[in-house]
């Protein structure tokens, strides 16, 4: 592009002037065009070369006659040597630009005459190939046409001469022979043509885009578009188009899908999956959700199968397997000890382990549930589930015997069959598991096992010395007497059972007990049931999972696994499960999150539509029976799970129509500051059950003023959350009648009113006692009497046979022959039964 492009240069007007019209504005809207002409002077810049060398400065900047005015020598200097700079950097880039086109061109020249050489060496590479390769192939034919002339001279010997077959081969060999050259003409000139194709596009001084990606290291096809084109050169070969087969496939189908995905799990284009549901009247885009019954019509509009999958199927990795017999071996059984309080089971059971568990527990009861294994002298392993006999403990008795194999009931020979040894025969009935009855504390003079086989009989227990079904044993855990009889009881009982389970397979048990130890965080006591739990192994057990780092046996020592009928403490979960959750082992530990999450997700959708109101009418009805109860909120922190759950248990049942217990929190650990703020915020006290309170909550309790009470056994936990709610009730207010007196005439006093005259008949009248006047056998009015004299005297009581004189407080209807019933009203004070 050069630097005129054909434009005229810019330059000055030679001379003259520059004619134009100017409209003047006068008042009252007159105007006048003026012609007005603007003349300049001319100025003239001399040449570089006009100069003579040796000339003077005051020569150099010209005429000053002729210079413009108020330009100075020294500017004129200035502007010549400027204008003198800029024409010679025009010379310069005029060079330098056709310096740069001459090297492109010749850069041009020297690529094509490159490009020629190379094409030429190829094509004669390829004329070389392809003439060995049609001399190779002239060759094999003439042998075979040789071969099959000696056939054909071999068969027509005795009938034509021999050199006819000789002619005839020349004749028919000669014409093929000028065949080759017009053959590699044609393709030569193909190929020169294409050649000049490719230098015509190379030569083309545009690149486009497709160009720039079509060349080596560009864009290159995919696998899909080869198998296209080879698609379609099939089809076209075959002398039509063929319609492919659809392949149906099974779409997985959740409870909402993005409508991109739907597309993706069919192999069908998002246009045609958009334009389908238009056609359905829904306006979708790509990213937009559908519910399972739109995207089921739109799988079967497509010709697909559905198969309906929910958030429920995370669990389906953890779904009980049934195992085969040959892989079953035999288990020992577990035992639950069960019975009423202070009956002796855990004396029972120390005597069996030689050990002293009773001892260990505040106030002897046992108030948590232990797993503990003995071996007996047979050999035999035996695991025992000890449970405590306390009322609050129900959901404990129910887990041991979910869990059991067999259940021990004992009962003492001098108490009888009691409330929690009912419970306790309810509970096997319910598990549908045998029965032993140990009959306890036989060494005692009150004992009367008798008696006992005798109460049975009323809950449907027969024991075998009744002619029945169920064994029961004579023992005393003090003596030892009968400890090896009953031992041997449970040994035929579980051999009748045949307990077999297969150890080799991923472990499943029961959360016996659960509790957060302040250095080795949540820690569970699991029942293994089936396979063998190992260290390493990851699981999901209820809403929490983890890695079992460690696992320890009743004895406190560490183990590597643990099998069948195996109690142990795993160490490894993320939070403290509940008492009663299956522990389940899963292969990867995103399964075993993705299960935690989504049980986690079910409890709190079940919490939420459980605590709230379905209709506005419900919500005001709720808010208005609450208006009339008191409430006790308290805070529990307990040990461990189960004692937790017991406590809150035995908090729900406490309470009437008029006040109630909350339990605002409960939880397992030791009481922390969180657990003193939300205290204070409620008004509530805190309640700890076998823990205590950290350094900053017992600071932060005495700032706040909550109040912090410890307790180690349940029973005085309970009596005294009974006090307080007891406190709560209004007082009972009893009426106490006193006497009676009849109004025998009715006066008038001045600034008093009516008085009437009574005699008392009956008991006595008090000044501060209730009056109710009765007409005819109806009270009229009830109120307090204003005065009360005898004769002119103000007195406090008139006893009976006496007259006074009685004024009732802002009430003067008052008649001879009404009956006055004088009555005293009384408070107690109510508890909660």
């Amino acid at each position: 592009m050069s630097d005129s492009d054909g434009k005229k240069t810019l330059g000055l007007r030679g001379s003259g002037s520059r004619p134009g019209n100017v409209k003047q504005s006068f008042s009252h809207g007159r105007t006048k065009n003026v012609v007005v002409e603007t003349k300049r002077k001319r100025v003239v810049v001399p040449k570089p070369g006009a100069a003579k060398p040796g000339a003077s400065s005051a020569k150099a900047g010209g005429d000053p006659s002729r210079r413009p005015a108020g330009i100075s020598d020294a500017e004129m200097d200035r502007r010549l040597k400027a204008l003198q700079a800029a024409k010679a950097r025009e010379v310069e880039e005029a060079a330098r630009r056709e310096a740069e086109e001459k090297a492109r061109a010749e850069e041009r020249d020297r690529r094509r005459a490159e490009a020629e050489a190379k094409e030429r060496e190829q094509r004669e590479a390829e004329e070389k190939a392809r003439a060995k390769a049609e001399e190779e192939e002239r060759k094999v034919r003439e042998a075979a046409e040789a071969a099959q002339r000696a056939a054909a001279e071999a068969a027509a010997a005795a009938s034509q001469p021999k050199a006819e077959p000789d002619a005839r081969a020349t004749a028919g060999r000669a014409p093929a022979a000028p065949a080759t050259p017009r053959k590699q003409d044609r393709e030569r000139e193909q190929r020169t043509n294409r050649s000049k194709g490719r230098d015509d596009g190379r030569r083309s001084g545009k690149l486009t885009l497709n160009q720039a990606l079509s060349g080596e290291g560009g864009r290159q096809k995919s696998l899909a578009a080869m198998k296209r084109k080879q698609e379609r050169a099939r089809q076209k070969a075959m002398g039509g188009p063929v319609e492919r087969e659809k392949v149906i496939r099974e779409v997985q189908l959740p409870e909402t899908i993005v409508v991109s995905e739907l597309a993706n799990r069919m192999a069908e284009r998002v246009a045609d999956v958009v334009k389908e549901l238009m056609k359905m009247g829904m306006m979708v885009t790509q990213n937009q959700s559908l519910d399972a019954d739109t995207a089921e019509l739109i799988i079967e509009e497509f010709g697909h199968k559905v198969v309906r999958v929910s958030d429920a199927d995370v669990e389906e990795v953890i779904a009980d397997v049934e195992d085969s017999d040959a892989d079953l071996l035999p288990r020992p059984p577990v035992i639950t000890i069960m019975g009423h309080v202070d009956h002796g089971k855990t004396s029972l059971l120390d005597a069996i382990r030689d050990a002293n568990v009773t001892g260990g527990e505040a106030g002897g009861i046992t108030q948590h549930i232990g797993a503990y294994q003995v071996k007996s002298k047979g050999g035999d392993i035996l695991t025992f589930l000890d449970t405590p006999g306390h009322a609050a403990f129900t959901s404990m008795r129910s887990r041991g015997a979910q869990v059991t194999d067999i259940v021990v009931l004992v009962v003492a020979a001098d108490d009888s069959v009691m409330p929690q040894t009912i419970e306790a025969i309810n509970h096997a009935k319910a598990a549908k598991v045998p029965m032993i009855v140990a009959i306890n504390k036989i060494d005692k003079p009150e004992a009367n096992p008798d008696k006992v086989r005798a109460e049975l009989l009323q809950h449907e227990v027969v024991v075998e010395a009744m002619s029945g079904d169920v064994q029961d044993v004579p023992v005393s855990a003090v003596s030892g007497e009968g400890i090896e009889e009953l031992l041997e009881a449970i040994a035929l009982q579980a051999e009748i059972l045949e307990l077999k389970v297969n150890p080799n397979r991923a472990a499943q048990g029961a959360v016996i007990e659960a509790q957060l130890d302040v250095g080795r965080g949540p820690v569970a006591t699991v029942l293994v049931q089936k396979g063998t739990l190992r260290q390493g192994d990851i699981f999901v057990v209820g809403e929490q999972y983890g890695k079992v780092r460690a696992l320890i046996n009743d004895k406190g020592e560490r183990v590597q696994e643990a099998g069948p009928s195996v109690p142990v403490e795993v160490l490894g979960l993320n939070g403290t499960p509940e008492a009663g959750d299956v522990l389940n082992v899963t292969e990867t530990e995103a399964q075993a999150r993705e299960i935690a999450a989504y049980r986690a997700q079910v409890s709190k959708d079940k919490r939420a539509a459980a605590g709230a109101a379905t209709t506005l009418e419900q919500l005001m009805q709720k808010a208005k029976e609450d208006k009339n109860v008191a409430e006790l909120p308290v805070l529990v922190k307990a040990d461990v799970q189960g004692s937790s759950e017991a406590i809150v248990q035995a908090m729900e049942k406490i309470g009437n129509d008029e006040v109630r217990v909350r339990v605002l929190h409960s939880g397992v650990g030791a009481i922390t500051e969180t657990d003193i703020g939300l205290a204070e915020a409620s008004g509530a006290p805190v309640f700890g059950f076998n823990v205590r309170a950290n350094a900053s909550a017992r600071n932060s309790a005495n700032q706040k003023g909550v109040e912090i009470r410890y307790y180690s056994v349940i029973y005085d936990l309970v009596d005294d959350v009974k006090a307080a709610a007891s406190g709560l009730l209004s007082a009972e207010i009893r009426e106490k009648f006193i006497g009676y007196a009849e109004i025998k005439e009715v006066f008038k006093v001045s600034n008093v009113g009516k008085v009437a005259g009574c005699l008392v008949t009956e008991g006595v009248a008090r000044r501060s006692a209730g009056v109710r006047l009765l007409r005819d056998n109806v009270v009229i009015h009830e109120g307090t009497l204003k005065t009360l004299k005898r004769f002119k005297d103000e007195v406090a009581e008139v006893i009976s046979g006496q007259e006074c004189g009685m004024a009732f407080e802002n009430y003067d209807d008052i008649r001879p022959s009404d009956v006055i019933e004088i009555f005293e009203r009384e408070e107690f004070t109510r508890t909660l039964d």
